[in-house]
């Protein structure tokens, strides 16, 4: 199979949340694979530092969560930069504690962090890509898309939403030429997880849960990332794609 089919060159890829972590391993890896990378956050300090270690030319420093803002941000750059061919939604966050305790406000920031901006930006972008009959959203769902542990309930609901927005993106979107889908990452040593990554608890017990035996590196998205934003996934629509070592296959 010729490897044209994952060639990123002369497309765009807008990555929200791209200062560090998964966003930054994918940004990185879309940009060896040819894309031209736009790095979306809300520390511009961050995001210069970013830019600088990858060579990106875009940034869009806008907060995903406010749909107004978002609409306005795309838009100005589609106007004054040009389109936006590839979208991943990856802006999120987490908030352990145990569901009868759990803070409304906390829950609240959970619901605008990692559902609403996946539909704000992905509303956004797709706008644009639906008038160009053509784009690809990858939206970052979870292992806790099908699964849940004690102590985030919360976040298990929100990227069960995610996971069932990307499908209703796909039933929505296919017919204009649009595929939709998500990665649902297993358990990454991202700074998102540095409380599970420093509890030797933790990783004893997730090594022995996971096939693989052992904690997921970022880099290894990447391709699952490049395949869905090439054309080698072009009648790929709707799914949900675990990266988890094994961890949802398995009792």
């Amino acid at each position: 199979m010729s490897t044209d089919l994952f060639n990123l060159t002369g497309k765009r890829a807008l990555v929200t949340g791209s200062s560090q972590g998964i966003g930054l391993a994918l940004a990185r890896g879309l940009a060896a694979a040819g894309a031209d990378i736009i790095l979306n956050g809300r520390d511009e300090a961050k995001l210069k530092a970013a830019a600088e270690s990858l060579g990106a030319k875009h940034l869009l420093a806008f907060d995903a969560t406010d749909h107004e803002v978002v609409r306005k941000a795309v838009d100005t750059f589609e106007a004054e930069t040009g389109a936006i061919d590839i979208l991943v939604n990856n802006a999120g966050m987490q908030h352990r504690a145990p569901l009868e305790e759990f803070p409304a406000d906390a829950f609240e920031q959970l619901l605008r962090t990692n559902i609403s901006t996946v539909f704000n930006v992905g509303q956004a972008v797709a706008r644009h890509m639906i008038k160009r009959g053509a784009g690809k959203i990858i939206n970052i769902a979870s292992v806790q898309t099908a699964l849940a542990r004690p102590g985030i309930a919360p976040y298990t609901a929100t990227k069960g939403a995610v996971g069932n927005l990307t499908k209703g993106m796909a039933t929505d979107w296919a017919k204009y030429g649009l595929q939709c889908n998500a990665i649902a990452p297993g358990y990454f040593d991202t700074p998102l997880n540095a409380a599970l990554v420093a509890d030797a608890d933790f990783t004893t017990w997730l090594e022995k849960r996971t096939p693989a035996g052992r904690w997921g590196k970022v880099d290894e998205l990447v391709g699952a990332c490049i395949f869905l934003s090439s054309s080698a996934s072009s009648f790929v629509n709707g799914h949900v794609l675990y990266v988890d070592g094994g961890l949802t296959a398995s009792l």
